[in-house]
């Protein structure tokens, strides 16, 4: 008999950055790391366990995926199996809703919808921290798409105490917005994965980053308690751009921005300086995030559209949901 689970995550943004594991195989982060999760960009994933598949298979976007996502993916389902105890395989239907021109990776929302689809279809009735656990085991920032709003990854030290939990922040997500600038969608040429281990190894700053990036956590914490925007963004602007000075000093040094993420960076100086305060953030990649209160997220699009092409702009509201049965 067939058992079969479908669950919608979204995909989340970090503020504070994870940059390099300290376990390659568990996904253990060297630090911890806070997010928040978008309202426009989301994973919606069935899972169907049958005995009569003979192995599992992974349908993306309705169309079969290759070989090597296919291997991640069964490995990754080698995993559930052994928390189910079952040797049951799976076809996995999963419908990105996140374009692929924002520069976001799907991972986060893939992997959080996933964990909570097979959840629901072994009825394995596990925990939002064991649920997070399980969701980093395909990709770390997955561990924070479990929850909705701002959410922190504790880095722990071990398979059992490194998972995500919400961060209460009494509904303001409901007045953030955070607005995409698309530099470049093309291949990097440094992966995320590379970049991290070769910064963690190499770079003459990375110790530097790990010595302040509690410091950080702590500060970004405060500001949401205290619902103190300038504060928040102030340190979520030093932390992304210490996180990709720590590139620089790697060996050999290399860098994902370009003189149009520099260009994004000045106009979000320019409308601090007009009186609307906005702060710029950038992952593993050319393109600009810039948190903004919704308030006013069309005056910072407009300047934007200034600049650049109307189609290099995305907006999203922040979401207070966390992961969801769909039934």
């Amino acid at each position: 008999m067939a058992k079969s689970g479908k669950a919608r995550a979204h995909t989340n943004i970090a503020l504070i950055k994870y940059w390099g594991k300290a376990d390659e195989k568990l996904i253990i982060p060297m630090n911890n790391s806070l997010s928040v999760s978008l309202d426009k960009f989301y994973t919606e994933t069935e899972v169907t366990f049958d005995s009569d598949y003979p192995a599992d298979q992974l349908i993306l976007n309705g169309k079969v995926a290759n070989e090597k996502e296919t291997k991640k993916i069964q490995s990754y389902m080698d995993i559930v199996r052994e928390i189910a105890g079952t040797d049951l395989h799976a076809r996995i239907d999963s419908q990105n809703f996140v374009p692929t021109a924002a520069g976001l990776a799907s991972s986060a929302s893939a992997y959080a919808a996933l964990a909570t689809a097979c959840n629901e279809a072994l009825q394995l009735n596990l925990s939002d921290k064991d649920l997070s656990r399980l969701a980093r085991r395909g990709s770390g920032s997955a561990s924070r798409s479990i929850f909705g709003g701002f959410a922190e990854w504790e880095k722990g030290h071990d398979d059992e105490t490194s998972y995500a939990h919400p961060i209460d922040a009494d509904h303001w997500e409901d007045e953030l917005s955070m607005i995409f600038v698309v530099i470049n969608n093309q291949s990097k040429k440094v992966s995320s994965r590379s970049g991290m281990s070769l910064t963690r190894d190499t770079s003459r700053f990375y110790q530097y980053w790990l010595d302040h990036v509690d410091e950080d956590i702590k500060e970004a914490k405060q500001a949401i308690e205290a619902k103190d925007f300038q504060q928040l963004g102030e340190v979520i602007e030093a932390n992304g751009l210490r996180m990709h000075a720590t590139n620089l000093g790697s060996q050999p040094p290399f860098t994902y921005l370009v003189q149009e993420s520099y260009d994004a960076m000045a106009i979000v100086h320019e409308c601090r300086e007009m009186g609307v305060p906005c702060y710029f953030t950038m992952d593993a990649g050319p393109n600009v995030k810039v948190l903004v209160e919704k308030k006013n997220k069309q005056l910072v699009i407009n300047q934007f559209l200034k600049h650049f092409e109307a189609s290099q702009i995305i907006a999203s509201d922040i979401i207070a949901t966390g992961v969801e049965i769909i039934k």
